[in-house]
């Protein structure tokens, strides 16, 4: 479904970020972008849904190509309706507009307005809560129920492929686990697309179909998730786990010389 062909992305003519990135989504599975902070994991997902320009941002070699078509060059609000919408770091909901408003924006693009309260209706069985606070205004919102409107409100558009950039952050374990349990059933029975940018590696791993571990603005180790699971290097850094299973200490390992074999 999507494809990054050696992209290099460059920030206000100056900073390099993507240095030759590959990647690709397959059609109907999750795909999990793993890395550390600066890996350039935000940039990536900016790239493919056009939300570079605003921050001065330019895909300056390589190729984006969704269902075959390039869309590096087309701005946000065509990249939406060819069918792919970001939900952002940090939720970025409407927070003066109601949880019902909010939902109805998502579906904006959409010419069969007729069937937006269907859909939803079909984010309410999905998100019961938002369904108890639809006339609350989303502002007022916890953190969780934040996501969830942010997710929601990307079903809403109905997208061939999703973007989500950190769900887990900021929120507790157990919401966490709760959110992913939805991510999974989003692909299961919608049938949708996603591609996961996480720094949680053992929950994305868990429902992904496929992961890429980034480093430095480049894709270093690709693989199915049970194999990158057991991949020394993943576990240690990402894991946090020594190769005879005992996880480290902060202590042990806030002054670590990344090996890098990969490279």
């Amino acid at each position: 479904m999507l494809q990054l062909n050696n992209i290099e992305v460059i920030y206000n003519d100056v900073i390099l970020v993507l240095k030759g990135l590959s990647l690709e989504v397959e059609s109907g599975k999750i795909s999990a972008l793993l890395g550390t902070n600066g890996a350039g994991k935000s940039t990536t997902l900016k790239a493919i849904s056009g939300l570079l320009k605003p921050e001065d941002g330019e895909v300056t070699d390589g190729s984006v190509e969704f269902l075959g078509e390039r869309i590096d060059r087309l701005d946000a609000a065509e990249v939406v309706r060819r069918g792919i919408f970001q939900v952002m770091e940090g939720r970025r909901v409407f927070e003066h507009l109601s949880v019902e408003e909010n939902l109805i924006a998502g579906g904006y693009t959409r010419p069969d307005r007729a069937s937006v309260r269907k859909d939803i209706d079909r984010v309410y069985d999905f998100f019961p809560r938002l369904k108890e606070r639809s006339g609350q205004q989303a502002g007022y919102l916890s953190g969780g129920e934040q996501q969830m409107l942010a997710i929601g409100r990307a079903m809403m558009a109905r997208p061939k492929l999703m973007l989500l950039d950190e769900p887990s952050l900021g929120l507790a374990p157990l919401l966490v686990q709760e959110i992913f349990g939805i991510i999974q059933r989003i692909n299961d029975e919608e049938g949708t697309t996603i591609l996961l940018v996480e720094q949680n590696a053992t929950l994305a791993l868990d429902i992904a179909h496929f992961g890429y571990i980034m480093e430095d603005g480049r894709v270093v180790l690709d693989g199915e998730p049970a194999a990158l699971k057991e991949n020394a290097d993943v576990r240690e850094f990402y894991l946090g786990l020594t190769d005879v299973g005992g996880k480290k200490s902060y202590r042990d390992v806030k002054h670590y010389k990344r090996r890098k074999r990969w490279l």
